[in-house]
């Protein structure tokens, strides 16, 4: 019996140990050293190779994309009475009322900025009486265009006498809800957990991980990596090992890398509580058979007299 189950424990060991990847993060990195505590260092990308806390970039130009929520105001530019403060016209040398600039909403149905416009599932987001405009692909200057065109081949706005050049589209970004990046936890043999935010342009890893309340119980701080997406199945996997303890314990920030949209930051589980999950899926039915079993048998020996049940009692 002990053989048996010092077998069925090899088993196990094997099987939660699984096959890893080149790429992967189960065996120490080369080069040999010492790292934090004892154990082998970390390898990580070299120096200006992946943006980090200390040395970030800048984001390219924000292209809309479905559901992105825009904020977006159309005026015309014009030039009224400049008044004093009896709000009558100001009179200048030359004996003409002073102009100055102003702003006044677009005829029919103004374009105020009261939105929120959601850009829609199409990629076009409408502007009610004005019509819909696609802006998913664009950027918020290209946006600012496409509207802007759009209007101007309105017939309204031809008859109304509004001219092209007087014609001013404002368009920002209120939620950015189309980039993410995902915090993804291992829950030791017991499914993962998914955790979507949107990117903001400054996110580091440690911002990441304080978005979920830190690490779960069952993490491992020492298989903790950001996956960067790789858009072909072919290339090679881009993976960022982190250093947990080093940037909580020690303030190294040269594993907290800035996270990028489609970043993946996964945190492993432990692996003896892989393993003690996987040894209870194996162990628990035969438990329960043996349960079920003994049970039985302690039922018929009860009623056929052989244990110690009332028969025994001279009952």
């Amino acid at each position: 019996m002990r053989g048996a189950c010092g077998l069925l424990a090899a088993a196990l060991l094997c099987g939660v140990s699984g096959c890893l990847h080149p790429h992967g993060m189960g065996s120490p990195p080369p080069g040999g050293g010492v790292g934090v505590h004892g154990q082998p260092p970390i390898a990580v990308p070299p120096q200006g190779a992946v943006p980090r806390e200390l040395d970030p970039i800048t984001l390219p130009p924000y292209v809309i994309e479905a559901p992105d929520t825009l904020m977006i105001q159309v005026v015309q530019r014009t030039r009224v009475d400049d008044l004093d403060a009896n709000g009558k016209a100001i009179i200048g040398d030359d004996g003409k009322a002073v102009k100055k600039d102003a702003t006044k909403d677009l005829p029919v149905q103004a374009i105020n900025g009261g939105g929120p416009f959601l850009v829609n599932p199409d990629g076009t987001v409408r502007l009610g009486f004005w019509g819909s405009v696609m802006v998913a692909g664009l950027t918020l200057d290209q946006a600012v265009e496409a509207i802007r065109q759009h209007l101007l081949r309105s017939e309204v706005l031809t008859r109304s006498g509004v001219r092209p050049e007087s014609l001013v589209v404002i368009v920002d970004v209120i939620s950015y809800n189309s980039k993410r990046y995902y915090v993804i936890t291992d829950g030791g043999g017991y499914g993962e957990q998914v955790y979507p935010f949107p990117v903001q342009g400054s996110e580091k890893v440690l911002d990441a991980i304080a978005n979920i309340n830190g690490l779960p119980a069952v993490a491992s701080k020492r298989n903790i990596w950001v996956a960067r997406r790789c858009p072909h199945p072919d290339q090679p996997w881009q993976i960022l090992p982190v250093d947990w303890v080093g940037i909580t314990q020690h303030g190294q920030s040269f594993t907290n890398y800035q996270i990028l949209p489609g970043d993946r930051v996964y945190v492993k589980a432990q692996r003896l509580v892989t393993i003690d999950t996987a040894m209870a899926r194996m162990l628990s039915p035969i438990e329960r058979m043996f349960g079920i079993t003994l049970l039985g048998t302690s039922t018929v020996n009860q009623i056929s007299g052989r244990g110690n049940g009332f028969n025994n009692n001279g009952f």
